[in-house]
């Protein structure tokens, strides 16, 4: 997913569009399950990055 020429204010109005889409099929329970999950989901993403970041870093010091 690399697109330099995105517009992130249309990328942004995307996800909100997702997350009302999302909130309107779901009860409360199961609205605010799927928020904690994707809470996660993006924290755990965020830290794969992070790890491939400075591994990525080490391998470059290195050679």
């Amino acid at each position: 997913m690399r697109n330099c020429d995105c517009d992130p204010l249309a990328f942004t109005t995307a996800v909100n569009t997702l997350a009302v889409s999302i909130a309107g099929r779901l009860n409360d329970a199961d609205l605010s399950l799927a928020a904690a999950v994707f809470t996660q989901l993006g924290d755990t993403l965020a830290t794969i990055a992070v790890q491939r970041e400075r591994c990525n870093n080490e391998e470059e010091s290195v050679v």
